[in-house]
């Protein structure tokens, strides 16, 4: 009798750990952890992007990671987003309220920023994951920014919005910039 208790005991432990491990996952842990920056700016608008942040792990980006000339996430995991709470001026094109997934088109100069409509995987069930679903067709904004060299190292891929509405990504020695105004 007592083997079979302690037999029961083991197995309600078990069971429990394994039903606590199907619970919702902890992103933090992700090698690419999620990050996320609000700010409201001088002319009253709040921009949010909800991202994950790849490091560059000594690897070249343009090769090894956001490769050049090719559509990229714009950091890793489920697609980076980016919502304005009222319709602006971004990099002087005009862009309704709303949110919008991010991508990228890397280049050694330039690189273009993508705002595309397309927030859910095409059957509908979950969020956007990478570019692999991406289709241009959805593409709400294209604007082509120059990329320049950073003024540090950002192991972790960065975005930072000022008041002034300057959006910058910062990732490895690379800066890229976008402004964010009044409509």
């Amino acid at each position: 009798m007592k083997k079979f208790v302690l037999l029961a005991l083991a197995c309600a432990v078990v069971g429990s750990s394994v039903l606590a491990q199907d619970g919702p996952e902890d992103k933090s842990k992700r090698p690419s952890p999620p990050a996320t920056v609000t700010q409201t700016t001088k002319d009253g608008i709040t921009i949010t992007i909800d991202y994950s942040q790849p490091s560059v792990k000594g690897r070249t980006i343009g090769k090894e990671i956001a490769p050049f000339g090719q559509v990229w996430r714009t950091g890793a995991n489920e697609a980076t987003t980016f919502t304005v709470d009222k319709a602006v001026s971004f990099q002087g094109k005009m862009l309704p309220a709303g949110k919008y997934c991010l991508f990228t088109i890397p280049t050694e100069s330039t690189w273009t920023v993508i705002l595309n409509k397309d927030l859910k995987t095409p059957d509908g069930k979950g969020p956007t994951w990478g570019a692999y679903t991406y289709q241009q067709s959805s593409d709400v904004l294209r604007v082509d920014v120059p990329s320049g060299k950073s003024p540090s190292w950002t192991e972790k891929m960065t975005f930072t919005v000022d008041k002034s509405g300057k959006v910058a990504l910062l990732w490895g020695d690379k800066e890229v910039d976008f402004t964010v105004s009044k409509g």
